[in-house]
């Protein structure tokens, strides 16, 4: 027997059934019940889409403009003023939502001023907005993961949940979005610390920008990172392993580390402002519900 084959067979074997299923049914509750308990007491009513277009709810009256054909006017309405007006329906069409979620180790990181994970809190706001965007009768889709198809309803967010819940193995340092075919025209949420080589996380960003899509980053760091409370000596080191640096002065480089991650911050910003993008910082210590709101209030801005 091959060793592929063995590894197959040995993964279909009922102690790794047994284990598989004791993953997802010990994770995935309580991923998914937090994150609906989340997106109730963030935003209580699903909103409509907040703009004109195809549908049969009504959604605003504007000044008729030349070009306006006579039958799209309002008469009752345009009859109580010397204007004329349109009456526009709320745009009904669903919209996709791609969501991408870092799974570089480096998102593993918690200090001891944080109650979570940079992974935890990415993936809850994640599972959050797509609770929300599926109540909104919207598609939604997480990329790099067997959930990557646009779909909605229950049956996607369950698994969007096994997804997010599953243990992923060969993971890199700092991670990127991959550059995979976005829904041309749709919407994209990144959850990062983009922390990773400036040389891999921009050019995929800008990426998915001249695919048509726009959207928003969300840049989710520990209080630590921020901060940089260190003094004395100090081994600093990817939680990977691929990074290591020994200082004997650590209070010495705050003043440089600061200073560049402020520059890695203006770079996110002024990205995400030439595509027409969003971004955000969001810190582990804060509330979730903070970063939600905003999220749900990018999207349906853009």
């Amino acid at each position: 027997m091959s060793g592929a084959a063995g590894t197959a067979t040995h993964r279909r074997s009922p102690a790794w059934l047994r284990r598989d299923a004791e993953q997802v049914s010990g994770a995935l509750p309580p991923l998914l019940a937090a994150a609906e308990r989340l997106a109730a007491s963030t935003v209580p009513g699903v909103h409509g889409r907040r703009r004109s277009g195809p549908g049969e709810t009504f959604w605003q009256y504007r000044q008729a403009m030349p070009g306006d054909p006579a039958t799209a006017i309002d008469w009752r309405r345009s009859g109580r003023t010397d204007q004329y007006y349109i009456r526009e329906m709320e745009w009904e069409a669903a919209q996709t939502v791609t969501l991408w979620v870092d799974p570089a180790q480096s998102m593993d990181y918690r200090s001891d001023l944080a109650p979570r994970t940079k992974a935890e809190r990415a993936r809850l706001l994640a599972l959050a907005l797509g609770v929300l965007l599926t109540r909104g009768g919207e598609r939604t889709s997480l990329l790099g993961t067997q959930a990557a198809r646009p779909s909605t309803g229950a049956p996607q967010l369950m698994r969007m949940a096994i997804e997010l819940a599953r243990e992923v193995e060969d993971r890199p340092d700092f991670g990127a979005p991959p550059r995979t075919a976005l829904v041309s025209g749709g919407k994209a949420v990144f959850l990062s610390d983009f922390m990773g080589p400036r040389e891999e996380v921009f050019p995929a960003l800008i990426h998915a920008a001249e695919r048509g899509v726009s959207g928003a980053y969300v840049q989710i760091v520990d209080p630590a990172e921020e901060s940089f409370p260190f003094d004395g000596r100090l081994v600093l080191e990817s939680l990977g392993g691929g990074v290591s640096f020994e200082t004997h002065r650590a209070r010495g480089l705050r003043e440089a580390y600061l200073k560049r991650l402020a520059e890695r911050r203006a770079d996110l910003m002024d990205t995400a402002r030439r595509c027409g993008w969003r971004c955000l910082i969001h810190r582990t210590d804060e509330s979730p519900r903070k970063a939600l709101l905003w999220l749900y209030g990018a999207i349906g801005d853009l």
